[in-house]
């Protein structure tokens, strides 16, 4: 590990400060990613900027129904805000399904929006990979993938992203906050993961330097009929292949409203918008859920060793829409 500085900020406005001079500092959190990452060489910041002492620790209401959650809340106390499960379970059963309790006892929710891939040639720094050393090439296209994106890949790079949590606030529309030398600003979390494209190096839309204050999720009666389901390749903690977050608002057997996300078959957290397109209107049944997933997957184009997860995916989204239906029916 290189060796490096560090510093407790005090507040916003130097911590950003300290960034904005020095572009080989980074900001820790848990340090649940980040201290993996310095260990194994893949990150080797010249200074660590400690912000788990800012004010951004607080979940609150914003008008209409909606949540502000603080950069630095904690995993474990997103998951057990009472607000967060009455409103949008969905998150709150990612964030469980994510890691461990000592785990998420550390990790935040900036740092998770955050995270890199678990692809095992990004983690290998003996290993070429475009995320990591740009240009140096993706062998896991020719290499192993079997679990590795089915939807906006590109030649240059099929990892997927990690993040639980990150699925079933793009399903809610959430918004990132953050803050810059040059002032705050904010993004959807739709346009915050950038498209892999031939620049998988480049992979949110924050500008250099920037810090996450926060992210604010707008009012959704429907998050409240939510559900994540995760599949993993064991039982106990581990990154998924496969995950869905869905809220369903069903009326006289007809879907009023549908909510869609999918985890572990892209480069970032993916929104089902064609799933949504086809259950907006349609019978809250197994017909209508087939089609909807069908429509997502329509794009899908999976690698020799990853095909799996076509059949996986599909299986999971009706699985996942037809408790929703049942629960709405009685």
């Amino acid at each position: 590990m290189r060796e490096f500085g560090y510093q407790r900020a005090l507040d916003v406005p130097g911590a950003v400060a300290v960034l904005d001079a020095d572009p080989e500092a980074r900001f820790l959190g848990g340090g649940t990613n980040l201290v993996d990452l310095m260990k194994t060489g893949v990150e080797r910041p010249a200074r660590l900027v400690d912000i788990r002492e800012l004010p951004l620790d607080r979940i609150e209401k914003t008008p209409g129904g909606g949540l502000r959650i603080g950069a630095t809340v904690t995993n474990s106390d997103l998951a057990a805000h009472p607000e967060v499960r009455r409103r949008y379970p969905a998150l709150a059963q990612a964030v469980l399904a994510g890691a461990s309790g000592q785990l998420r006892n550390m990790a935040t929710v900036g740092g998770n929006l955050l995270q890199r891939t678990r692809c095992g040639y990004f983690t290998d720094v003996t290993q070429p990979c475009n995320k990591r050393a740009p240009g140096s090439g993706c062998p896991a296209v020719t290499g192993e993938h079997h679990n590795a994106a089915i939807l906006g890949a590109s030649g240059h790079c099929v990892a997927v992203h990690p993040s639980d949590m990150g699925v079933a606030l793009t399903a809610f529309d959430a918004v990132v906050s953050y803050e810059t030398a040059d002032g705050p600003g904010e993004v959807p979390l739709a346009a915050f993961y950038l498209p892999v494209a031939d620049t998988p190096h480049r992979e949110t839309a924050l500008p250099p330097g920037a810090l996450i204050t926060g992210v604010t999720l707008p009012p959704a009666p429907v998050a409240a009929a939510s559900r994540y389901r995760k599949v993993r390749e064991r039982a106990s903690y581990a990154f998924a292949i496969g995950s869905v977050a869905a809220a369903l608002g069903v009326e006289a057997g007809t879907v009023r409203e549908a909510r869609l996300a999918l985890g572990a078959v892209a480069s970032r957290p993916w929104r089902a918008s064609e799933a949504e397109r086809v259950l907006t209107g349609a019978p809250a049944d197994a017909r209508t859920f087939a089609a909807a997933a069908d429509a997502e997957l329509a794009a899908a184009r999976p690698l020799p060793h990853n095909g799996y997860k076509v059949t996986l995916m599909r299986n999971l989204m009706v699985a996942v829409l037809t408790e929703l239906a049942e629960e709405a029916a009685r």
